[in-house]
């Protein structure tokens, strides 16, 4: 192949970040604490000021199925990126290790529990530890957790820890947040005299996921709920839907088709063909399955060329796009790559020259091999995998202990809580078309979608990859819009997005509506401004529904509600 210009520097360096993280980590029992707490002191402003010392919370808290011991709680001076505080670690029995910290000067009664990416397997807090959803910085108690086991040294196949082991699969699959949400507000109330006020989940990806699986088997935990880019199918993603998408590029030798030099190319055609759809040129599609797209366009006439592609390697492209598939023509997962999104598929589904590891195919595999099948039954890897119903409904019956596709969130709803879904319309790891079929599917349970909207919204994003960065914008957060919606009741209509430039300068503000409107130009001034745009309907009803093999995970129940 010829050489071909590609996006370098800062946006590889951070998807690569962003990747690497998530394949390391790829986010109401009756307590007994050590000592009583005193009685809370508040401050001027609304701080709740500590009732007791830091190192007092060391010990162990004999919480209903949730047995918490604190191994360390040291007070840890102010930065400029983190307010003073007692910072706290320990763990659940057996082995799901947390980290709490508690502000010791700006706490004003709110705590925000973050997910943990792809199988997990290390305590990492991403992004502002300590946003500001008020006057003060660093208002919140906040907490993650390793999800109930370590991931392995460097080298070693992760997911292994599951091979024999049930109870640290129960743990990564849907019990580690609920019991570490116990242990933190058991040692928020022991600090500070006073349980929170608010409690809040904010995550993305297989967090997305944990969130949404809180919402639906323990209603009762948070107040408020962030699920980005939720990894709700998560049997069918890491089973089938990745081993598609690696599959689908490699020759009958095991090479790759289509490799990264190649991806401009096919970005560069999709933009032209449908970047323009929404009625502005601003290097974003908004609406990607308005966009009928053939790479085909792109194919060479003659030989190979720097600014084509072989038909070997658009035939490649066309299965990534249309998504697992069996004999039959039958879908097997819902949804595939998007158009705007060929930028990112590498490190997804295409390897990085110098980089070791490609995620579909590490994480798809270790799902597989590890996680994916009863302990006992035979197993399967990316390369054998079977894309088959048979095959699919064999990743059933573990698959179902963690994806969070239930449509039954009545206790959620009763007790007062609220939901936000947000996903990138641009993520070339899990498709967003299934955030979509999920809500759609919400809001026909629910009495329709005005009714659904007073307690769950989703928001999609214009040209954003996973969780993070994009071709066009690069960052959306939704947490500031929970809060106000939970303690004010101002249901979220618009959150904006914003791009940011190698040196984390906004160049772009854009707002997003709530699912189904979406930002449209109102004819003059920057596409950069916000103020520019404004809240349209969808040129006609798009059909969120999605029929596929496994629309049956809805009715499977998942494990039994408890701690």
């Amino acid at each position: 192949m010829g050489a071909r210009s590609v996006k370098s520097g800062n946006t590889v360096v951070r998807r690569l970040f962003a990747a690497v993280s998530i394949l390391a980590v790829a986010f109401v029992g009756i307590g007994v604490a050590p000592a009583t707490a005193a009685a809370p002191a508040t401050h001027a402003g609304g701080v709740i000021l500590p009732a007791r010392d830091c190192s007092s919370l060391v010990g162990d808290y004999k919480l209903k199925g949730a047995k918490t011991h604190v191994t360390d709680a040291d007070v840890v001076e102010a930065t400029t990126s983190e307010p003073k505080h007692c910072n706290v670690t320990g763990y659940v029995d057996p082995a799901v290790e947390f980290n709490l910290k508690l502000p010791m000067e700006s706490y004003k009664g709110r705590y925000l529990q973050f997910g943990c990416g792809g199988l997990c397997g290390a305590i990492s807090i991403f992004g502002d530890v300590f946003p500001d959803c008020g006057p003060a910085v660093g208002d919140m108690a906040v907490a993650a957790t390793n999800d109930g086991h370590n991931a392995p040294p460097e080298g070693e196949e992760d997911g292994k820890w599951g091979e024999t082991n049930q109870a640290a699969r129960d743990d990564w699959q849907f019990r580690a947040p609920h019991v570490v949400s116990i242990a933190s507000k058991t040692l928020i109330k022991t600090y500070y005299g006073k349980a929170p006020k608010h409690s809040y989940f904010s995550s993305c990806s297989n967090g997305g996921r944990e969130g949404m699986l809180l919402a639906q088997r323990y209603p009762h935990d948070f107040d408020g709920i962030v699920a980005g880019a939720p990894a709700a199918y998560f049997g069918p993603l890491a089973g089938m839907h990745f081993s598609w998408q690696y599959k689908a590029n490699r020759d009958a030798q095991g090479k790759e088709i289509l490799t990264y030099t190649d991806l401009p190319v096919l970005y560069k055609a999709a933009m032209a063909a449908c970047d323009r759809l929404d009625g502005v040129v601003d290097n974003q599609i908004d609406e990607p399955r308005a966009c009928d797209f053939d790479p085909k366009v792109v194919q060479c006439q003659g030989a190979d060329a720097p600014d084509c592609l072989t038909k070997a390697q658009v035939d490649a492209a066309r299965k990534m796009y249309a998504g697992p598939s069996d004999k039959y023509g039958r879908r097997l997962y819902p949804g595939g790559q998007t158009p705007g999104s060929e930028l990112s598929w590498a490190p997804w589904h295409i390897e990085i020259p110098g980089v070791p590891f490609l995620i579909s195919r590490d994480l798809g595999d270790a799902y597989l091999k590890y996680l994916g099948y009863p302990i006992g039954t035979k197993h399967s890897s990316v390369e054998d995998i079977e894309f088959t119903a048979r095959e699919l409904h064999r990743l059933t019956p573990e698959g179902a202990r963690g994806n969070a596709v239930s449509l039954n969130l009545n206790a959620f709803k009763r007790a007062g809580g609220k939901i936000i879904f947000w996903h990138g319309w641009a993520d070339p790891a899990i498709p967003a078309e299934g955030t979509l079929d999920y809500y759609q599917r919400l809001t026909e349970r629910n009495g329709g979608l005005k009714a659904t909207q007073k307690w769950a919204r989703t928001f999609m994003i214009p040209s954003l990859y996973h969780c993070g960065d994009g071709s066009g914008l690069t960052e959306f957060d939704a947490t500031k819009a929970l809060t106000d919606w939970v303690e004010r009741g101002d249901a979220p209509d618009r959150i904006d997005a914003v791009a940011r430039d190698a040196d984390q300068k906004v160049t772009r503000t854009r707002p997003v509506f709530a699912y189904p409107l979406r930002a449209k130009y109102d004819g003059s001034g920057s596409v950069d401004d916000p103020a520019n745009f404004y809240a349209a309907k969808p040129a006609k009803p798009m059909r969120d529904k999605i029929h596929w093999l496994g629309e049956y995970l809805h009715h499977v129940p998942g494990p039994v509600a408890r701690p």
